[in-house]
Protein backbone atom coordinates (compact mmCIF):
# COMPACT_ATOMS: atom_id res chain seq x y z
CA UNK A 1 0.00 0.00 0.00
CA UNK A 2 1.48 3.29 -1.11
CA UNK A 3 3.39 5.24 1.52
CA UNK A 4 4.65 8.81 1.34
CA UNK A 5 8.10 9.34 -0.12
CA UNK A 6 10.76 10.52 2.37
CA UNK A 7 12.35 12.62 -0.40
CA UNK A 8 12.36 16.37 0.27
CA UNK A 9 12.22 18.09 -3.11
CA UNK A 10 14.11 21.23 -4.05
CA UNK A 11 11.83 24.26 -4.08
CA UNK A 12 11.48 25.69 -7.57
CA UNK A 13 9.44 28.26 -9.44
CA UNK A 14 6.38 26.73 -11.12
CA UNK A 15 5.72 27.12 -14.83
CA UNK A 16 2.88 25.76 -16.96
CA UNK A 17 3.47 23.60 -20.03
CA UNK A 18 -0.02 23.64 -21.47
CA UNK A 19 -2.19 22.33 -18.64
CA UNK A 20 0.72 20.54 -16.92
CA UNK A 21 2.37 22.35 -13.99
CA UNK A 22 6.14 21.89 -13.82
CA UNK A 23 8.03 22.78 -10.66
CA UNK A 24 6.80 24.07 -7.33
CA UNK A 25 4.76 21.42 -5.55
CA UNK A 26 3.58 19.78 -8.81
CA UNK A 27 4.25 16.07 -9.38
CA UNK A 28 7.37 15.33 -11.43
CA UNK A 29 6.13 15.18 -15.03
CA UNK A 30 7.10 12.52 -17.56
CA UNK A 31 8.23 13.42 -21.07
CA UNK A 32 9.23 11.64 -24.25
CA UNK A 33 10.01 12.71 -27.81
CA UNK A 34 8.75 11.57 -31.19
CA UNK A 35 11.17 10.02 -33.71
CA UNK A 36 8.86 10.06 -36.73
CA UNK A 37 9.29 12.62 -39.49
CA UNK A 38 7.33 15.64 -38.26
CA UNK A 39 6.23 16.23 -41.83
CA UNK A 40 4.37 12.92 -41.69
CA UNK A 41 1.43 14.20 -39.70
CA UNK A 42 -0.47 10.91 -39.44
CA UNK A 43 2.56 8.92 -38.24
CA UNK A 44 3.54 11.59 -35.73
CA UNK A 45 0.03 11.87 -34.34
CA UNK A 46 -0.13 8.07 -33.95
CA UNK A 47 3.19 8.03 -32.11
CA UNK A 48 2.19 10.91 -29.82
CA UNK A 49 -0.99 9.04 -28.89
CA UNK A 50 1.06 5.91 -28.17
CA UNK A 51 3.48 7.89 -25.98
CA UNK A 52 0.59 9.55 -24.16
CA UNK A 53 -1.09 6.18 -23.57
CA UNK A 54 2.16 4.90 -22.04
CA UNK A 55 1.99 7.68 -19.45
CA UNK A 56 3.76 10.76 -20.84
CA UNK A 57 2.44 14.07 -19.54
CA UNK A 58 4.32 16.09 -22.18
CA UNK A 59 5.65 15.18 -25.66
CA UNK A 60 8.44 16.92 -27.57
CA UNK A 61 8.49 17.20 -31.35
CA UNK A 62 11.45 18.27 -33.48
CA UNK A 63 10.69 21.18 -35.84
CA UNK A 64 13.81 21.78 -37.99
CA UNK A 65 12.17 23.62 -40.91
CA UNK A 66 9.30 25.95 -41.71
CA UNK A 67 7.57 23.16 -43.63
CA UNK A 68 7.62 21.04 -40.51
CA UNK A 69 6.37 24.00 -38.51
CA UNK A 70 3.21 23.95 -40.64
CA UNK A 71 2.94 20.19 -40.10
CA UNK A 72 3.32 20.83 -36.37
CA UNK A 73 0.26 23.08 -36.53
CA UNK A 74 -1.76 20.24 -38.04
CA UNK A 75 -0.45 17.83 -35.37
CA UNK A 76 -1.31 20.27 -32.58
CA UNK A 77 -4.96 20.24 -33.66
CA UNK A 78 -5.17 16.44 -33.50
CA UNK A 79 -3.68 15.64 -30.08
CA UNK A 80 -4.54 16.66 -26.52
CA UNK A 81 -1.20 16.26 -24.74
CA UNK A 82 0.98 19.38 -24.27
CA UNK A 83 3.61 19.67 -27.01
CA UNK A 84 7.14 21.07 -26.84
CA UNK A 85 8.74 22.19 -30.11
CA UNK A 86 12.47 21.51 -30.51
CA UNK A 87 14.00 24.59 -32.17
CA UNK A 88 17.69 25.17 -32.82
CA UNK A 89 18.82 27.94 -35.17
CA UNK A 90 15.95 29.65 -37.01
CA UNK A 91 14.05 32.00 -34.72
CA UNK A 92 11.28 32.33 -37.33
CA UNK A 93 10.34 28.68 -36.74
CA UNK A 94 9.94 29.42 -33.03
CA UNK A 95 7.72 32.40 -33.82
CA UNK A 96 5.59 30.32 -36.19
CA UNK A 97 4.97 27.36 -33.88
CA UNK A 98 4.14 29.81 -31.11
CA UNK A 99 1.30 31.12 -33.26
CA UNK A 100 0.27 27.53 -34.06
CA UNK A 101 -0.30 26.60 -30.41
CA UNK A 102 2.96 25.20 -29.05
CA UNK A 103 3.01 24.70 -25.27
CA UNK A 104 6.76 25.15 -24.75
CA UNK A 105 9.77 26.14 -26.85
CA UNK A 106 12.97 24.16 -26.45
CA UNK A 107 15.77 26.44 -27.62
CA UNK A 108 19.40 27.20 -26.99
CA UNK A 109 19.45 31.02 -26.95
CA UNK A 110 23.14 30.97 -27.84
CA UNK A 111 22.29 29.30 -31.15
CA UNK A 112 20.14 32.24 -32.24
CA UNK A 113 22.80 34.40 -33.84
CA UNK A 114 21.41 37.89 -33.21
CA UNK A 115 20.09 39.22 -29.94
CA UNK A 116 17.27 41.13 -31.62
CA UNK A 117 15.97 37.80 -32.94
CA UNK A 118 16.10 36.26 -29.48
CA UNK A 119 14.26 39.31 -28.18
CA UNK A 120 11.48 38.61 -30.72
CA UNK A 121 11.14 35.03 -29.48
CA UNK A 122 11.02 36.13 -25.85
CA UNK A 123 8.41 38.80 -26.62
CA UNK A 124 6.23 36.27 -28.43
CA UNK A 125 6.61 33.73 -25.62
CA UNK A 126 5.68 36.37 -23.04
CA UNK A 127 2.63 37.56 -25.02
CA UNK A 128 1.30 34.02 -25.49
CA UNK A 129 2.42 32.77 -22.04
CA UNK A 130 4.63 30.06 -23.51
CA UNK A 131 7.53 28.84 -21.36
CA UNK A 132 11.01 28.17 -22.74
CA UNK A 133 13.38 25.28 -22.06
CA UNK A 134 17.08 26.01 -22.20
CA UNK A 135 18.62 22.77 -23.41
CA UNK A 136 22.36 22.32 -22.78
CA UNK A 137 24.03 19.13 -24.01
CA UNK A 138 27.60 18.00 -23.35
CA UNK A 139 27.89 16.97 -26.99
CA UNK A 140 27.14 20.42 -28.40
CA UNK A 141 28.94 22.92 -26.20
CA UNK A 142 30.24 26.14 -27.76
CA UNK A 143 33.76 26.18 -29.18
CA UNK A 144 34.89 28.84 -26.70
CA UNK A 145 33.81 26.68 -23.76
CA UNK A 146 35.63 23.66 -25.21
CA UNK A 147 38.77 25.78 -25.59
CA UNK A 148 38.43 26.98 -21.99
CA UNK A 149 37.72 23.59 -20.41
CA UNK A 150 39.59 21.42 -23.00
CA UNK A 151 36.71 18.92 -23.04
CA UNK A 152 33.05 18.65 -22.00
CA UNK A 153 32.77 18.97 -18.21
CA UNK A 154 30.03 19.62 -15.68
CA UNK A 155 31.41 23.11 -15.08
CA UNK A 156 31.33 23.86 -18.82
CA UNK A 157 27.70 22.78 -19.06
CA UNK A 158 26.70 24.89 -16.07
CA UNK A 159 28.52 27.91 -17.50
CA UNK A 160 26.71 27.41 -20.81
CA UNK A 161 23.38 27.17 -19.00
CA UNK A 162 24.03 30.29 -16.94
CA UNK A 163 24.99 32.31 -20.02
CA UNK A 164 21.59 31.44 -21.46
CA UNK A 165 19.83 32.14 -18.18
CA UNK A 166 21.48 35.57 -18.14
CA UNK A 167 20.11 36.30 -21.62
CA UNK A 168 16.56 35.52 -20.49
CA UNK A 169 17.09 37.48 -17.27
CA UNK A 170 18.22 40.47 -19.33
CA UNK A 171 14.72 40.67 -20.78
CA UNK A 172 13.03 39.78 -17.49
CA UNK A 173 11.70 36.45 -18.76
CA UNK A 174 11.44 33.98 -15.88
CA UNK A 175 9.10 31.27 -17.19
CA UNK A 176 11.76 28.79 -18.24
CA UNK A 177 13.24 25.46 -17.27
CA UNK A 178 16.78 24.19 -17.84
CA UNK A 179 18.46 20.90 -18.68
CA UNK A 180 22.19 20.07 -18.57
CA UNK A 181 22.33 16.63 -20.12
CA UNK A 182 25.33 14.37 -20.68
CA UNK A 183 25.72 10.72 -21.57
CA UNK A 184 28.24 10.38 -18.74
CA UNK A 185 26.40 9.79 -15.45
CA UNK A 186 28.97 11.51 -13.23
CA UNK A 187 29.13 14.62 -15.42
CA UNK A 188 25.34 14.95 -15.61
CA UNK A 189 24.80 14.46 -11.88
CA UNK A 190 27.52 16.97 -10.99
CA UNK A 191 26.12 19.54 -13.43
CA UNK A 192 22.54 19.24 -12.15
CA UNK A 193 23.62 19.40 -8.51
CA UNK A 194 25.60 22.57 -9.22
CA UNK A 195 22.88 24.23 -11.30
CA UNK A 196 20.24 23.44 -8.65
CA UNK A 197 22.01 25.85 -6.29
CA UNK A 198 22.22 28.70 -8.81
CA UNK A 199 18.68 29.16 -10.17
CA UNK A 200 15.10 28.89 -8.92
CA UNK A 201 13.60 27.61 -12.16
CA UNK A 202 12.51 23.99 -12.73
CA UNK A 203 15.09 21.45 -13.85
CA UNK A 204 14.42 19.03 -16.71
CA UNK A 205 16.38 15.84 -15.99
CA UNK A 206 17.93 13.45 -18.47
CA UNK A 207 20.94 11.24 -19.17
CA UNK A 208 21.19 11.95 -22.87
CA UNK A 209 21.92 9.20 -25.42
CA UNK A 210 21.79 6.70 -22.56
CA UNK A 211 21.72 3.62 -24.82
CA UNK A 212 19.34 0.83 -25.71
CA UNK A 213 16.32 -0.28 -23.72
CA UNK A 214 18.23 -2.30 -21.11
CA UNK A 215 21.53 -0.42 -20.84
CA UNK A 216 19.87 2.99 -21.17
CA UNK A 217 17.36 2.15 -18.48
CA UNK A 218 20.16 1.15 -16.11
CA UNK A 219 22.20 4.31 -16.79
CA UNK A 220 19.16 6.54 -16.43
CA UNK A 221 18.04 4.84 -13.24
CA UNK A 222 21.45 5.31 -11.63
CA UNK A 223 21.98 8.92 -12.71
CA UNK A 224 18.45 10.26 -12.38
CA UNK A 225 17.82 8.14 -9.30
CA UNK A 226 20.73 9.86 -7.55
CA UNK A 227 19.31 13.28 -8.43
CA UNK A 228 15.74 12.41 -7.52
CA UNK A 229 16.89 11.07 -4.15
CA UNK A 230 18.54 14.48 -3.62
CA UNK A 231 15.18 16.10 -4.32
CA UNK A 232 16.42 17.52 -7.63
CA UNK A 233 14.21 17.42 -10.72
CA UNK A 234 10.81 18.68 -11.79
CA UNK A 235 10.31 16.89 -15.11
CA UNK A 236 12.29 14.16 -16.85
CA UNK A 237 12.88 12.26 -20.05
CA UNK A 238 14.48 8.83 -20.26
CA UNK A 239 16.52 8.91 -23.51
CA UNK A 240 16.52 5.41 -25.02
CA UNK A 241 17.31 3.95 -28.42
CA UNK A 242 13.90 2.30 -28.30
CA UNK A 243 10.22 2.94 -28.91
CA UNK A 244 9.53 6.36 -27.31
CA UNK A 245 6.61 4.83 -25.43
CA UNK A 246 9.16 2.72 -23.55
CA UNK A 247 10.77 5.93 -22.30
CA UNK A 248 7.51 6.90 -20.61
CA UNK A 249 7.07 3.43 -19.12
CA UNK A 250 10.59 3.40 -17.68
CA UNK A 251 10.10 6.91 -16.26
CA UNK A 252 6.93 5.81 -14.50
CA UNK A 253 8.63 2.74 -13.07
CA UNK A 254 11.41 4.96 -11.76
CA UNK A 255 9.07 7.51 -10.17
CA UNK A 256 6.84 4.80 -8.67
CA UNK A 257 9.84 3.06 -7.12
CA UNK A 258 10.74 6.31 -5.33
CA UNK A 259 7.10 7.00 -4.38
CA UNK A 260 7.22 10.24 -6.35
CA UNK A 261 4.25 9.30 -8.57
CA UNK A 262 1.57 6.74 -7.81
CA UNK A 263 -0.35 6.19 -11.04
CA UNK A 264 -0.92 2.55 -11.99
CA UNK A 265 0.31 -0.72 -10.57
CA UNK A 266 3.56 -1.07 -8.67
CA UNK A 267 4.53 -4.73 -8.95
CA UNK A 268 6.53 -6.47 -6.23
CA UNK A 269 7.77 -9.78 -7.61
CA UNK A 270 10.36 -12.34 -6.58
CA UNK A 271 13.15 -13.32 -9.00
CA UNK A 272 11.85 -16.91 -8.74
CA UNK A 273 13.75 -19.94 -7.42
CA UNK A 274 13.28 -23.67 -6.94
CA UNK A 275 10.70 -22.97 -4.21
CA UNK A 276 8.25 -21.37 -6.64
CA UNK A 277 4.88 -23.04 -7.01
CA UNK A 278 3.99 -21.33 -10.29
CA UNK A 279 5.92 -19.69 -13.15
CA UNK A 280 6.58 -16.29 -11.56
CA UNK A 281 8.45 -14.76 -14.49
CA UNK A 282 5.79 -15.69 -17.05
CA UNK A 283 3.00 -14.54 -14.74
CA UNK A 284 4.48 -11.13 -13.90
CA UNK A 285 5.50 -10.33 -17.47
CA UNK A 286 2.00 -11.17 -18.70
CA UNK A 287 0.29 -9.14 -15.97
CA UNK A 288 2.49 -6.10 -16.56
CA UNK A 289 1.47 -6.10 -20.22
CA UNK A 290 -2.19 -6.87 -19.70
CA UNK A 291 -2.74 -4.37 -16.86
CA UNK A 292 -0.85 -1.44 -18.38
CA UNK A 293 -4.09 0.50 -18.82
CA UNK A 294 -4.90 0.59 -15.10
CA UNK A 295 -4.29 4.04 -13.62
CA UNK A 296 -5.42 3.43 -10.03
CA UNK A 297 -2.37 3.44 -7.71
CA UNK A 298 -1.95 -0.10 -6.40
CA UNK A 299 0.75 -2.33 -4.89
CA UNK A 300 0.52 -5.85 -6.30
CA UNK A 301 2.87 -8.54 -4.97
CA UNK A 302 3.43 -11.77 -6.91
CA UNK A 303 5.62 -14.13 -4.86
CA UNK A 304 6.17 -17.77 -5.77
CA UNK A 305 6.40 -19.37 -2.33
CA UNK A 306 5.35 -19.09 1.31
CA UNK A 307 8.75 -17.93 2.60
CA UNK A 308 8.57 -14.27 1.56
CA UNK A 309 5.10 -14.23 0.06
CA UNK A 310 3.00 -13.54 3.17
CA UNK A 311 5.20 -10.66 4.35
CA UNK A 312 5.01 -8.89 1.02
CA UNK A 313 1.30 -9.62 0.57
CA UNK A 314 0.47 -8.09 3.94
CA UNK A 315 1.83 -4.76 2.67
CA UNK A 316 0.02 -4.90 -0.70
CA UNK A 317 -3.40 -3.99 -2.04
CA UNK A 318 -3.43 -7.35 -3.81
CA UNK A 319 -1.01 -10.19 -3.14
CA UNK A 320 -0.42 -13.72 -4.33
CA UNK A 321 1.62 -16.25 -2.38
CA UNK A 322 2.50 -19.51 -4.11
CA UNK A 323 1.33 -22.72 -2.47
CA UNK A 324 0.84 -26.40 -3.21
CA UNK A 325 -1.71 -27.40 -4.37
CA UNK A 326 -3.29 -23.91 -4.25
CA UNK A 327 -2.04 -20.31 -4.08
CA UNK A 328 -3.26 -17.85 -1.47
CA UNK A 329 -4.67 -14.45 -2.47
CA UNK A 330 -4.43 -11.50 -0.09
CA UNK A 331 -6.72 -8.47 -0.37
CA UNK A 332 -5.68 -5.31 1.49
CA UNK A 333 -3.01 -7.26 3.31
CA UNK A 334 -5.30 -10.02 4.61
CA UNK A 335 -5.67 -13.66 3.46
CA UNK A 336 -8.83 -13.82 1.37
CA UNK A 337 -9.13 -16.97 -0.75
CA UNK A 338 -7.19 -19.66 -2.59
CA UNK A 339 -6.84 -20.21 -6.32
CA UNK A 340 -5.39 -23.16 -8.21
CA UNK A 341 -2.83 -23.26 -10.99
CA UNK A 342 -5.29 -23.60 -13.88
CA UNK A 343 -5.74 -20.40 -15.90
CA UNK A 344 -3.78 -18.56 -13.21
CA UNK A 345 -2.89 -15.50 -15.28
CA UNK A 346 -6.43 -15.00 -16.58
CA UNK A 347 -7.87 -15.31 -13.08
CA UNK A 348 -5.33 -12.93 -11.61
CA UNK A 349 -6.05 -10.35 -14.29
CA UNK A 350 -9.77 -10.48 -13.55
CA UNK A 351 -9.28 -10.26 -9.79
CA UNK A 352 -6.74 -7.44 -9.94
CA UNK A 353 -9.03 -5.48 -12.27
CA UNK A 354 -11.89 -6.02 -9.82
CA UNK A 355 -9.73 -4.78 -6.96
CA UNK A 356 -8.68 -1.74 -9.02
CA UNK A 357 -12.31 -0.90 -9.79
CA UNK A 358 -13.21 -1.22 -6.10
CA UNK A 359 -10.31 1.00 -5.07
CA UNK A 360 -11.25 3.60 -7.69
CA UNK A 361 -14.80 3.67 -6.35
CA UNK A 362 -13.49 4.18 -2.82
CA UNK A 363 -11.25 7.03 -4.01
CA UNK A 364 -14.12 8.67 -5.88
CA UNK A 365 -16.39 8.43 -2.82
CA UNK A 366 -13.70 9.91 -0.57
CA UNK A 367 -13.17 12.78 -3.02
CA UNK A 368 -16.91 13.53 -3.10
CA UNK A 369 -17.04 13.55 0.71
CA UNK A 370 -14.19 16.06 0.85
CA UNK A 371 -15.95 18.32 -1.66
CA UNK A 372 -19.24 18.03 0.25
CA UNK A 373 -17.58 19.04 3.51
CA UNK A 374 -15.71 21.96 1.95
Amino acid sequence: MFSETPIVRRKSRQIMVGNVPVGGDAPISVQSMTNTSTGDVAATVAQIESIQKAGADIVRVSVPSMEEAEAFGAIRKRVSVPLVADIHFDHKIALRVADLGVDCLRINPGNISREDRLREVIAKARDLQIPIRIGVNAGSLGKDLLRKYKEPTAAAMVESAMRNVDLLDKYDFQDFKVSVKASDIFMAVEAYRSLATKIEQPLHLGITEAGGLRSGTVKSAIGLGALLLDGIGDTLRISLAADPAEEARVAWDMLRSLRLRSKGIHFIACPSCSRQNFDVIKTVNALETRLEDITVPMDVSIIGCIVNGPGEAKESDFGLTGGDPANLVYIDGKPDHKIGQDDLIDRLEREIRAKAASKQQQMDTAAKDIIAKA
